[in-house]
């Protein structure tokens, strides 16, 4: 029925690089995973009904195959075990395709989702800077809806970035300025201790790449990393992408700015607000990458990019 044998599957190999000797979160590693895979695959095929349609293709720590079921093209998401997804389905339900891929059916226990087919060959990141800015404001606002009570709260996570970042010398090793990791710090303790900052379900990592375009709307949210949290917790993605667009203005801290308040009045959110969540997130992802020692990115275009937010703020 499946149209698809177990053990054919051919994992695509930037998958492959990027699961290698990862470690489980909490008890299924990279390597164990990428070995499931076939069977994982082979089982959700004959469970939905599905015949495979396409090139197996990937996300961050998924695989994405097109298939079809009754002559519908749909897309069959495999995702790795990880804290930041195991509520997508969650999150893609309360949303009911409003402003993001619909989901057609779940198996939580093995992190498959079953959702409508979008265009992968066509994200925001084909557009220019505004028009990216106003569909994701856009889409955050039409994502806005009370947060349920499966969800991580932001006040958690705001305190796990205070214990995270409390060796500020270690993380300022790593290349970002002490004043940053401190100010980052003094800023998320306040936030922390405001009442309402896990009212609201908030896609949490919102950028050019996961909007796709789609036919029952122009664009589309996917792989939501839902969090209980406030609206302008969500604009950080969107400033730090399109880095090279920033470099290439000349002036990265008014082309920031201009982002800034781009998103800022398209979502509908306090842009004082928007930038303070921002910094904070990217001094968590320098003390991530310290902690884990994960070799994605590294700390030279964070600094320019924290640099350049400080001197917008300052040139206010």
């Amino acid at each position: 029925m499946s149209g698809f044998a177990q053990g054919a599957l051919a994992i695509p190999p930037g998958l492959v690089r990027r699961m290698a000797g990862r470690r489980g979160e909490p008890d299924l590693s990279g390597d164990d995973w990428l070995a499931e895979l076939p069977r994982r695959v082979a089982a959700a095929l004959e469970r939905w009904e599905l015949t495979a349609d396409g090139v197996p293709m990937h996300g961050y720590w998924a695989l994405v195959l097109p298939v079809r079921r009754r002559g519908e093209p749909l897309i069959l998401k495999l995702g790795w075990p990880h804290p930041e997804a195991r509520h997508e389905h969650l999150a893609l339900r309360a949303w009911a395709g409003r402003g993001a891929v619909h989901l057609v059916a779940a198996h939580p226990a093995v992190d498959a989702l079953l959702l409508e087919r979008l265009d992968a060959s066509r994200d925001l990141g084909g557009t220019d800077v505004q028009t990216s800015c106003a569909v994701i404001g856009g889409l955050l606002r039409r994502l806005d809806v009370p947060a349920f009570p499966q969800l991580d709260h932001l006040s958690d996570w705001a305190r796990g970035f205070l214990a995270d970042t409390a060796q500020v010398p270690a993380i300022a090793a790593a290349g970002l300025p002490r004043r940053f990791v401190e100010q980052a710090r003094s800023v998320a303790r306040d936030l922390a201790e405001e009442p309402g900052i896990d009212g609201r379900l908030v896609h949490s990592d919102l950028h050019d790449g996961n909007v796709l375009a789609g036919e029952r709307a122009a664009w589309l949210a996917i792989d939501p990393k839902p969090l209980a949290a406030e609206p302008a917790f969500a604009l950080a993605p969107a400033m730090w992408n399109r880095w090279t667009d920033a470099l290439a203005s000349g002036d990265p801290s008014w082309h920031l700015r201009c982002r800034l308040g781009w998103l800022a009045d398209a979502a509908g959110v306090d842009e004082d607000r928007a930038r303070a969540w921002t910094l904070i997130r990217l001094v968590a992802n320098a003390a991530w990458r310290v902690r884990t020692g994960d070799p994605d990115g590294g700390p030279s275009p964070m600094t320019a990019f924290v640099a350049a937010m400080k001197a917008m703020a300052s040139d206010r």
